[in-house]
């Protein structure tokens, strides 16, 4: 269960998107390299102290680069609540940009893609265009990113008419 601490009582969490498993298969591909990388080292300073030294530091520095990699792709969501749309960019290591908007104010939801792989994995761009500052909150590797942008278009689309309906009746 998602825990968002600045929801409003009345809110409710309509949907969560998180990058597609593809990222996974890449931080295993960075693994795989590595491997290659330290058995290369390993032929060439076989069982001295440079190679022990240089193998544990080697090491270390990938585990750390591996769970920054991890964590930045972890930590990349949108949410879309009944009132707004909550983007949350892991750019790097503690920095992190957190952008929102009112429903009210998503002027265009686009998907796109592009190479063979994410055709058949079904996974591409999302982007959704806000009215104010010229914003857009994007996030790539997005599984299914068509039908996420249907169901955010709808979501739009109901609170729109909610908020007409409110208009009218009040006049």
């Amino acid at each position: 269960m998602l825990n968002l601490e600045n929801l409003r009582p009345w809110e409710l969490v309509i949907s969560v998107i998180k990058r597609h498993w593809i990222v996974y298969i890449i931080l295993w591909l960075y693994v795989l390299i590595w491997i290659i990388i330290s058995i290369g080292l390993l032929l060439i300073l076989w069982n001295t102290l440079i190679w022990n030294l240089t193998n544990i530091i080697f090491w270390l520095y990938f585990l750390v680069f591996l769970y920054i990699q991890w964590l930045n792709h972890e930590l990349d969501m949108y949410v879309i609540t009944n009132n707004r749309v909550i983007g949350i960019d892991q750019i790097s290591f503690l920095n992190r940009t957190v952008s929102e908007c009112n429903l009210w104010q998503v002027q265009e939801v686009n998907s796109k893609t592009s190479w063979l792989f994410a055709n058949i994995l079904n996974y591409w761009t999302l982007s959704i265009q806000t009215a104010w500052n010229i914003t857009t909150l994007k996030m790539g590797f997005c599984p299914d990113s068509m039908q996420e942008a249907r169901k955010l278009l709808n979501v739009v689309d109901d609170y729109r008419d909610k908020l007409n309906i409110k208009n009218n009746s009040e006049v």
